[in-house]
């Protein structure tokens, strides 16, 4: 593979780890820690991530236990994840904050659904803009129409396993959401 190539590689792999972080905090039927551990509290006068500042573990297929380090911050959690707007209803259960999934209906199901696919296209725009950068630094560069046919190739093709990638994370996140 080409240097130059091999090089946009490291974006088109940024774009797909940007995927899987946003559809981590998808909700599917089973509680997981990713689906809280990136809500943004207000703490020590920023925004800090949720994993950074408090234990997240699951208790069972229904229940998200949180533990902040430091407890004077037990309602700054809360309000973080209400306004999260992920769906799910945290509750102050003495020193630690206890979170509930509700049951998933098929309406839910769905729009969580259409939520990943549009992260998905998302994701394939990203792609889509790194191979379009890519390809106009190659047509800019000097070097043997050869050379650049053969870049612009590699290229094209990279950006087709990348999206192939999308799609199959996709198909993946489909199947997990709509498991009852």
């Amino acid at each position: 593979m080409h240097p130059f190539v091999q090089a946009k590689k490291n974006e088109f792999q940024a774009a797909l780890d940007h995927l899987q972080t946003e559809l981590a905090s998808l909700r599917t039927g089973r509680a997981s820690p990713q689906l809280v551990e990136n809500v943004r509290v207000e703490a020590y006068g920023s925004n800090m991530d949720l994993k950074s500042m408090a234990s997240i573990n699951v208790q069972d297929a229904k229940t998200i236990i949180i533990d902040p380090w430091d407890k004077s911050l037990l309602q700054a959690v809360e309000k973080a994840i209400r306004d999260a707007d992920i769906g799910v209803n945290p509750a102050v259960d003495g020193q630690i904050i206890r979170i509930a999934l509700p049951q998933m209906t098929e309406e839910t199901r769905k729009k969580l659904v259409k939520i990943m696919k549009e992260k998905c296209e998302e994701a394939r725009i990203a792609l889509r803009g790194v191979r379009e950068g890519a390809r106009d630094e190659v047509k800019k560069q000097e070097i043997g129409e050869d050379e650049k046919f053969k870049m612009l190739d590699e290229l094209d093709k990279t950006t087709k396993e990348f999206t192939e990638l999308v799609e199959s994370i996709g198909e993946q996140k489909e199947e997990e959401i709509m498991t009852v």
